[in-house]
């Protein structure tokens, strides 16, 4: 574990490990609250299993936000995962070139004859 005085180091650790972390804290979470697996499970709609597996780092997205709602954290994501702003510079390639000057299209000679036959 990489730790620099109160905060940990994520840089430096693995995906797993990370992950591992993250359901430490979410364990630590769960007995804070004074609640058991099984309780967290029933207030969720999932089973203990998925809860211990949680805690093990092992969770899908939509369980973690269903545990973190039952332990009153789910506030707890705009600080995991701010709200990403776009970038001008993304802005600028999402709006493309702006046009200048409007283009007349010219027909070709075959066209012309097409609808000059349609009079």
């Amino acid at each position: 574990m990489f730790v620099i005085g109160n905060v940990m180091v994520f840089e430096k650790m693995s995906p797993m490990a990370i992950a591992e972390q993250l359901g430490e804290r979410l364990k630590q979470a769960r007995l804070n609250t004074d609640l058991t697996q099984a309780e967290v499970a029933s207030r969720t709609g999932l089973n203990r299993r998925t809860i211990l597996n949680a805690e093990k780092g092992n969770v899908q997205l939509k369980n973690l936000v269903a545990i973190l709602i039952t332990l009153g954290m789910v506030e707890q994501i705009n600080m995991f995962l701010p709200i990403q702003e776009v970038s001008p510079l993304q802005l600028a390639k999402l709006r493309g070139k702006k046009r200048q000057r409007a283009s007349r299209t010219q027909k070709k000679k075959s066209q012309i004859r097409e609808d000059k036959s349609l009079w």
